[in-house]
């Protein structure tokens, strides 16, 4: 399986590795360390070095309870880490957005594309990106980050997720996507209680119904936390088990703080699959 993104295409035969790059002084887990754009652009080359398939650079955090940020402030947080990294690096770099005006400017400057939890919904994010040959990456959340925590409710979680993705990924494909550029992403925490988490993480094989490679983000979360009792800087362990079982369980790409970790835990998936 091969995952085309601008002029890189990834070979999803085994899984890889997305390293984030927060430029943002309140993501969940490392808000504030690499919000500045020098300490952003160090961080990512660190994770490249340490086997970084992809970078995903975001300038808005999608914690729950953030607030928003303008568009404006998004644009100077992301647009000079891209121009910088785009000479620097040569993996594919995803601009991490829900807005159109953030996708086409960091798309301009270099990024292959677009990881939007928002799966393409803004008017004009669909526009955006059949015009060009990026990739993209549709994610479920129900909600948004400043409520989605308060109280979410399924009568199914997995098919009405799996429902979502299968809609956002027709209207994709119907408005130019070509389907060898679209990843899908159950959003592990977007709008989701503990239970609802490990339901999806245990039925996770099923998403392979819908024919798109799966992405999946559980570093660090706090459904980790809540099965451990661990705070954020002490998930690691954990993060790493649920990479590995996301991985065997039919994950292609695996979105992370801790690169290298995760890097030599899936080589052992690898190497017996």
């Amino acid at each position: 399986m091969i995952f085309n993104c601008g002029k890189f295409q990834l070979d999803l035969t085994t899984p890889r590795v997305m390293g984030i790059v927060n430029v943002t002084p309140d993501s969940f887990s490392d808000g504030g360390k690499f919000s500045a754009t020098n300490m952003a652009i160090e961080h990512a080359l660190t994770l490249a070095e340490e086997g970084a398939d992809i970078l995903d650079i975001g300038g808005e955090s999608t914690r729950p309870n953030a607030s928003p940020v303008g568009l404006q402030q998004e644009l100077d947080r992301v647009i000079p880490v891209i121009e910088a990294l785009v000479k620097q690096v040569n993996i594919p770099l995803s601009i991490d957005t829900y807005k159109p005006q953030v996708m086409r400017a960091a798309i301009q400057v270099g990024a292959s594309m677009v990881n939007d939890v928002r799966a393409l919904q803004e008017a004009g994010a669909l526009e955006v990106v059949e015009k060009t040959n990026v990739g993209v990456c549709l994610m479920h959340m129900q909600g948004l980050p400043a409520t989605m925590q308060n109280n979410p409710h399924y009568n199914d979680v997995v098919n009405e997720v799996k429902t979502f993705l299968k809609t956002r990924l027709q209207a994709s494909i119907h408005a130019g996507c070509r389907p060898a550029s679209i990843l899908l992403d159950p959003g592990f925490g977007f709008g989701k209680t503990r239970a609802h988490n490990i339901l999806l993480l245990q039925n996770l094989e099923s998403f392979a119904d819908l024919g798109q490679p799966l992405l999946v983000g559980l570093s660090r979360k706090s459904v980790l936390g809540q099965i451990t009792g661990n705070d954020i800087d002490a998930r690691l362990h954990a993060s790493i088990a649920a990479s590995v079982l996301s991985a065997m369980k039919g994950a292609k790409i695996l979105r992370v703080h801790d690169v290298k970790a995760t890097v030599e835990a899936l080589k052992v998936v690898a190497s017996i699959q």
